[in-house]
């Protein structure tokens, strides 16, 4: 939170309301002003492009009432000129305004209405900046130096312009003056500018009968052919289902979840055709291949375009050749994808920026996740030769030092120190709270790399490729090192942990570092594990000190270096909680799978159901609701999609299309109450699954071919369209 550079504090989001159709974010106050401070703006592709929009009537600013998100891409905001109309209590001038963000464009639709008794005259003025402040700088806490604004020519109204290389901000207004004003200032941290900012300003003079409303009109086009990113030519679609449930709160969340998804599909500038889900706003709006392909993971249930879409990008951009500069390496999936050198503090990361030691495997097992969930034989083969390199990876440049584990380093001195998801740089801690030295090996990349052994030999041998026995022993062997090298035990009187448990990492000594971390909730389901030590690691994470807040929390309550408000040692992130609530549910742990996604839905009530990157892990006995982590992205991709992850655990669907199967395991006795989930899509085909409170089990429309299995053989199911057998395992 703290540059430690310029000792600039990064500016704070959770009182933002974000109004966003990729790659353009507006982020604003509640009341919907967009002022010199802070994140606040206007941003394309990780630039702002305005700094300042704040709305005057007769030279005050309207007090706000009230704001919704209404949809992917547009915000109501509702406000009252009190000084205007009747002297009565009731207010009798409001004004509604509707902010509409689409690529390289804003537009807002201010209207007036007067409910007084008595004409009513007044001023409306729209102040405007630009500072082209890059995205790296506005999150140390920084702003650029003030853009010139001249007046343009506009057909119906007014006209402001500013420009900085070759990108090109317009504004136009119908029906109003424009004019150059007073300079506003840009608040930093405690500080103020020293430099202030040229401002245009759009005038209107209202009058409004009784009972009359006005409508004003402007917009914001960006022209910005630098940007590496840019709306899909023709954005991909996925199935929208529709959820009835017990539990109105996954009605809530998976229908404002799946409408910020929507406003977060991207494709790269060079290759609008293919789709992927930009990672959070204000942030992370590019691509990240780690977020990118978790988000897609999670939307396997509904259709396997998206998963086909980002696996391209990524293939597309996969390395070639070893650069430590970089990152890069033969066979490897790049990290992020910025315009240009993404500089703040001691960070210095290239444009294309490969520091990442899970975006390789992660990519295999999407593959192989996507063609289980039936995409076609067409799209795949054409993918096996990046399979191929991605394996080559993991064998031959994942282990620099030969010990069997998958391990990372930043050799630069200014790239990323951490290499995980958990990549913040004192995110890998021991027990009592001391940071471990890199190299490191992340537990829970090893058992996406065991995962990848397994899911790349299975493709390999369904294709016809060579080296499926290769990846066979790779996997067998890496279980065996795992439980030798990783697995710690304490003492007592720490008596929950006496029978052992996965360490978060090894250091550079190979020590195992003993914390008690979300990570091991990864470990569920990727054959890493024995199913006793699985139960271990659910048992674990069932303890308060784990789940006692709204969500998983990522580090044990009770050890050293735990904090509620820190971004990896403590907090809850939604993707890491539905991560591990599908692990668990796939490994038969259903309890704590149901709990874990109560605390998320509670946790989702508390954010207006758009859940955030992470909140902090206090104790939900303690505070009642969730506290924000201040700097959260939100909407950010890979907590939207978790509540698909919700949807798809409480029905339990699994399909192996090539293996003409499909596995039945919902949550053991509808722990979260009567579910039906209608247009789920299995080799294109729409799925209805309900769960009645009995927990009986109805699946209508599977595709022809595929025969059910139901993982309890006391559990009730019906199965109609095609009505195929059904049997136990």
């Amino acid at each position: 939170m703290l540059d430690q550079a310029t000792h600039r504090l990064q500016p704070l989001l959770h009182d933002l309301v974000s109004t966003v159709l990729a790659p353009t974010t507006a982020l604003s106050g509640t009341d919907g002003q967009i002022r010199a401070a802070g994140v606040q703006g206007l941003f394309h592709a990780d630039a702002r492009a305005l700094s300042q929009v704040k709305l005057a009537v007769d030279g005050r600013e309207p007090e706000a009432v009230g704001h919704a998100v209404q949809a992917a891409g547009r915000t109501r905001f509702v406000s009252l000129v009190r000084w205007l109309g009747d002297p009565i209590a009731d207010p009798t001038v409001r004004v509604d305004r509707t902010r509409e963000a689409a690529p390289g464009r804003m537009a807002e639709l201010i209207e007036i209405t007067s409910t007084a008794t008595r004409p009513v005259t007044a001023t409306v003025t729209l102040d405007l900046s630009c500072d082209f402040a890059p995205i790296e700088l506005v999150k140390s806490g920084g702003s650029a130096p003030p853009a010139a604004v001249t007046p343009g020519s506009s057909t119906d109204g007014a006209c402001l312009e500013w420009r900085s290389g070759r990108i090109h901000v317009r504004a136009t207004a119908e029906n109003a003056t424009a004019e150059l004003v007073g300079h506003p200032v840009r608040v930093t941290g405690e500080n103020v500018a020293a430099e202030p900012e040229t401002a245009g300003r759009f005038r209107w003079d209202v009058a409004l009968a009784p009972g009359e409303r006005v409508t004003l009109r402007w917009a914001v086009v960006i022209d910005d052919p630098e940007a590496v990113v840019t709306a899909p030519a023709k954005p991909l679609e996925w199935s929208v289902p529709q959820v009835t449930a017990d539990d109105a709160r996954l009605v809530r969340l998976a229908a404002r979840s799946l409408e910020d998804l929507r406003s977060l599909r991207l494709a790269e500038t060079c290759e609008p055709e293919d789709t992927f889900l930009g990672a959070g706003v204000p942030w992370f709006l590019t691509l990240f291949g780690r977020d990118s392909l978790w988000a897609a993971r999670m939307l396997l249930p509904l259709g396997t375009d998206l998963a086909a879409s980002t696996l391209r990008v990524l293939a597309r951009r996969q390395g070639t050749h070893v650069d430590p500069a970089t990152g890069e390496a033969p066979g490897k999936i790049m990290h992020e994808l910025r315009r240009h050198e993404h500089s703040g503090g001691d960070l210095r990361l290239p444009a294309a920026y490969y520091g990442t030691i899970d975006a390789t495997p992660l990519w295999i097992g999407l593959l192989h996740d996507a063609w289980r969930w039936g995409m076609p034989a067409a799209q795949i083969e054409p993918l096996l030769p990046a399979l191929e390199a991605a394996l080559g990876w993991l064998g031959d440049h994942a282990d620099p030092d030969g010990d069997g584990f998958l391990e990372y380093i930043d050799s630069t001195g200014h790239g990323l120190a951490n290499q995980g998801w958990k990549d913040s740089g004192d995110a890998v801690r021991f027990r009592d709270g001391r940071q471990a030295e890199p190299p490191i090996a992340l537990a829970e990349v090893q058992g996406y790399a065991c995962a990848a052994a397994h899911q790349g030999a299975a493709l390999l041998a369904a294709f016809g490729r060579e080296g499926a026995e290769r990846w066979l022993d790779y996997a067998g062997t890496m279980a065996d090192r795992f439980r030798a090298r990783f697995w710690v035990t304490h003492p007592a009187p720490v008596t929950d942990r006496e029978s052992g448990f996965p360490a978060l990492a090894l250091d550079r000594d190979k020590r195992p570092v003993d914390s008690l971390t979300s990570n091991i909730g990864h470990l569920l389901g990727t054959g890493l594990l024995s199913p006793g030590e699985e139960a271990r690691v659910a048992e674990l994470l069932g303890t308060p000190a784990m789940s006692g807040a709204f969500g998983l929390r990522t580090m044990s309550a009770d050890d050293g270096a735990f904090s509620p408000l820190s971004y990896h040692c403590g907090s809850v992130w939604s993707h890491d909680t539905a991560i591990v609530i599908a692990g668990l549910a796939r490994t038969g742990h259903g309890r704590l799978a149901a709990e874990l996604a109560r605390g998320l839905l509670t946790a989702a009530e508390g954010f207006d159901y758009r859940l955030p990157e992470l909140h902090a892990g206090d104790d939900r006995d303690t505070v009642g609701r969730p506290v924000a982590y201040p700097a959260a992205c939100r909407p950010q991709a890979w907590s939207a999609a978790a509540a698909v992850t919700l949807l798809h655990t409480a029905v339990g669907l699994y399909p192996d299309v090539p293996g003409g199967k499909v596995l039945v395991r919902p949550l053991a006795g509808a722990p979260l109450g009567a579910v039906t989930v209608r247009g789920l899509r299995v080799a294109g085909a729409d799925v209805t699954v309900s769960i009645d409170r009995s927990g009986g089990v109805q699946v209508t429309g599977l595709p022809p071919g595929l025969s059910v299995e139901v993982a309890d053989p006391d559990l009730p199911v019906e199965v109609t369209e095609p009505g195929l057998p059904v049997g136990g395992l």
